[in-house]
Order: C-alpha cells, then sequence, then structure tokens
C-alpha cells in the first residue's frame, strides 16, 4: 500500500507533536510537512527533544509549502489563524484532507462562533461542509469528508459520557452539571503564567469560569441528542500534570437508575475500539488512558435521590485531539479505525 503524504501545521505546539509522535509509527503515513512559522529552519528535534530518533523533515512556513503534493493537513494550529489557513490549502488543493484540531470550525452557528470567540468567521463558505468529528458519532459523515473538525478534550469526555444517556431518555438534557479537570498541556505551549511550576504545581485552579468556549460545543451536539437547545453547567480546573483529562458528570435520572446508565453506555459503546465502560464499582482514572487514544467511563449512584454521577477520562493530548484526528484520517483513507493508535496507557 503506498503511504499518504502528511503534513502537520503547527508542529512546534503539543499537539501538533502528539501527531508527530502517532505519526511517525503509522504504516500509511509518510510525514511530508512539518510547519512551525516560529520555528521555521529548525530540526523538528531542537524544539522537541525526544524526537532525536526520527529522520523528519525540518520545520518550514506553511506559505511556503506545496499543497498540491500532499494528500492529508492535519492542523494544530490556534483558532482564530486557522480558517484562513485551511482555506488557503483547500484552494490549492481541492483534494486535500483536512483534520483540524481547532475549534475553528466545530460550531454549526457562525453568530454563536462570533459570539464566543470574538470575531466573524473567516471562512464561513467552508463550514457548511466541515463536519464534526467526534469518531464514534459521525462515522459516516467522517469518512466522506474533506474538512474535518475534530472536536476539543472537553467536549469529547463530556460528550461521550453523556450524549447516549440523553438519546435514551435517561437523564435530564436540562439538568447537567460537568465538573473537568485537564493537564496544563491543556492551555497550549506558549508562554503563560498560569502555567509555570510555580504557579500550577501543588494547586488545582479552576479558569474560565462561567466562560468557557468550550460549553457552547458541548451545548451544540447534546442539543442534537435531545432535540432542544440545552444549557451546561461547565466548569473546567487546572491540575498540575502534563497531560490527562477527567470529567465528573452529575445528572439527574429520568426514571433510571445508575445501573440503568451503565447497561445503556455499555451497549452504546460494545463495539467501540477506544471507548470502554467500566465495571461497576471501577474508578475511572487519568492514569489508566495516559498516552493512549482510550476512554474510560463509569457510572456511580448519587447519595441524593434521583441523581448519578457519570466520570470519565482520556488523554487531552490523545483522544482529546491528535488521536481522534488520526482516527478520523483512518475512516477517510478507508483504513481500520485502530490503525497507528494500538498503543495502550503509559503506566506508571
Amino acid at each position: 500500500m503506498t503511504a499518504k503524504k502528511i503534513a502537520v501545521l503547527g508542529a512546534s505546539g503539543y499537539t501538533g507533536a502528539d501527531a508527530v509522535r502517532l505519526l511517525s509509527r503509522h504504516p500509511h503515513a509518510e510525514i511530508t510537512v512539518l510547519t512551525a512559522n516560529t520555528h521555521a529552519g529548525k530540526a523538528m528535534d531542537a524544539v522537541f527533544p525526544h524526537f532525536f530518533p526520527l529522520d523528519l523533515p525540518m520545520l518550514t512556513e506553511w506559505e511556503s509549502v506545496d499543497w498540491r503534493t500532499l494528500d492529508a493537513a492535519v492542523c494544530a494550529l490556534p483558532h482564530g489563524t486557522t480558517q484562513e489557513i485551511i482555506a488557503t490549502v483547500l484552494r490549492a488543493n481541492p483534494a486535500i484532507k483536512v483534520l483540524d484540531m481547532s475549534a475553528d470550525f466545530r460550531l454549526r452557528d457562525m453568530a454563536t462562533y462570533a459570539q464566543w470567540y470574538g470575531h466573524a468567521h473567516r471562512a464561513p463558505e467552508l463550514q457548511d461542509e466541515a463536519v464534526y468529528g467526534l469518531t464514534e458519532f459521525y462515522r459516516s459523515d467522517i469518512a466522506a469528508a474533506r474538512l474535518v473538525a475534530c472536536p476539543g478534550c472537553y467536549p469529547t469526555a463530556a460528550l461521550l459520557a453523556l450524549v447516549p444517556l440523553v438519546k435514551a431518555g435517561l437523564i435530564d438534557a436540562h439538568d447537567l452539571v460537568i465538573d473537568a479537570k485537564s493537564g496544563v498541556t491543556g492551555s497550549g505551549r506558549g508562554l503563560k503564567q498560569a502555567s509555570l511550576l510555580a504557579e500550577a504545581g501543588e494547586g488545582l485552579s479552576p479558569y474560565s469560569v462561567g466562560t468557557h468556549r468550550h460549553a457552547p460545543e458541548i451545548e451544540q451536539e447534546i442539543g442534537v441528542a435531545a432535540d432542544t437547545e440545552v444549557t451546561v453547567n461547565f466548569t473546567p480546573h487546572l491540575i498540575p500534570m502534563a497531560r490527562g483529562e477527567l470529567c465528573t458528570c452529575h445528572v439527574r435520572l429520568i426514571g433510571a437508575s445508575a445501573d440503568d446508565l451503565r447497561a445503556a453506555l455499555d451497549e452504546a459503546y460494545r463495539d467501540e475500539p477506544f471507548v470502554h465502560v467500566a465495571k461497576k464499582g471501577v474508578m475511572p482514572q487519568t492514569q489508566n488512558v495516559r498516552g493512549s487514544n482510550h476512554v474510560q467511563i463509569g457510572v456511580f449512584a448519587d447519595r441524593i435521590k434521583g441523581r448519578a454521577i457519570v466520570i470519565v477520562t482520556l488523554d487531552n493530548l490523545v483522544k482529546g485531539s491528535a488521536g481522534q484526528a488520526i482516527q478520523n484520517m483512518n475512516l477517510i483513507f478507508g483504513w481500520p479505525e485502530t490503525t497507528g493508535l494500538e498503543q495502550i496507557a503509559l503506566f506508571p
């Protein structure tokens, strides 16, 4: 099988680097282009020393790339700038497949995008064709897509835990409390005071309380499942560790028990290679999925009558970003969905 030529845009960031890590061992992918405008001209191992064993292309500016030679682009650029760059890439090569890990094409409503991201969408002509890339829910659409908007780490975790339960009518879609915690790589590699060891270490910090940009993404997809507009209570926190994510979701039951929720999730994900429902009493933990594309979900009865607690964990850089992009790329090219993603968690 001839390998597909792949570009990673934004390869000097954490999600871009994890895409390189995973693609470097993908049997059908050839990493042909790595872009990082601020590090153009450098070797990849000069930016991320752990890549020293690999023969990778030099980092370059995205403007200098001949996109006509490529089969796919995994985009790990920040929101805002991504729209115009992807539009340029698709004009240069209409046949290229784009796996975008930014938020730029995830929100279907342009007014909602402008409200939460502070500016009008800069490539609205592409939004209608963008497919929301949560693999387990939109598999057939992703397989036929040219532009896939891979969801963020928080929405991926929360939606995998809650959407099947909302669809089954087992929980109240209008009473969802999502207490979310993520490692510091979720805030990117740029220098930020809140991410410094002295600031983030030995502490737990809430941030963007009531204003986090992933909230409308979660509401969009739960609204699709519930067939009505919903508003969720979503609060993220920064955990003093490099990678990992855990969401504790508090739900109101509708004529159901915690055991019913577990059974419904087990049925929904019975044939999924990466989403696993823990047995009764087994506690999901970030260390169970670290470095892998796997997701673990557990369900527990709340001591408050009529409520339950759904806990979900994933690696924010893998299933929460780069792994999901590669899972979607596998679908598009007709490869087994697990290709290049078979590794289990790194523990301890």
